[in-house]
């Protein structure tokens, strides 16, 4: 399998960033802010924006992760034993903005179920989506607030998102199925 490094880990951490600089910018009043990871690599970069918007403000915004994959439409093509992770959402949703945070944009499918797992907590005021990577090929019409990188990726490509959480070093890799 060929692959090649789309985000080295100094480009990554830049990206991330300049997220949270523009989530900062955007969001003037930042009491009514609240940032929602999607599992799993989701949660690891919600936790770093969070933390880079504490330094910036000294505001420790509201944290959630969410696990949405009873929620997807396509689950049980995936695999009939969908594995379950943990929704952790210790705060009102309710009139919240908030920040929901994925590694890769692709099809749409994943925002979507995280929007209507999310909405069974409550009715926010705003979700905006940050995502570190949009590759393109939407099957739904949900497009991000906030991008680390745009690339197009042909069908027989992937995008693989290593984060230091797991062990390795942080890098974004397009890897060719062939």
């Amino acid at each position: 399998m060929e692959s090649r490094t789309l985000l080295s880990a100094n480009d990554l951490s830049l990206a991330v960033n300049r997220i949270s600089l523009q989530i900062l910018e955007r969001n003037h009043n930042i009491e009514n802010l609240a940032i929602v990871g999607i599992h799993t690599c989701g949660v690891f970069l919600a936790q770093r924006i969070r933390q880079l918007i504490q330094d910036q403000t000294d505001k420790l915004l509201p944290y959630g992760s969410l696990d949405i994959n009873l929620y997807r439409d396509d689950w049980s093509l995936i695999t009939q034993n969908p594995v379950v992770k943990t929704t952790d959402i210790g705060f009102t949703v309710e009139g919240q903005d908030v920040i929901l945070v994925d590694d890769v944009l692709f099809t749409g499918r994943t925002i979507r179920a995280a929007m209507d797992a999310l909405m069974d907590y409550g009715r926010p005021h705003s979700i905006q989506l940050a995502v570190l990577v949009d590759r393109g090929g939407r099957e739904l019409p949900i497009q991000a607030d906030y991008v680390g990188v745009r690339t197009t990726v042909m069908p027989d490509e992937r995008i693989k998102v290593i984060l230091e959480e797991h062990g390795k070093r942080d890098e974004v890799v397009l890897e060719n199925k062939k």
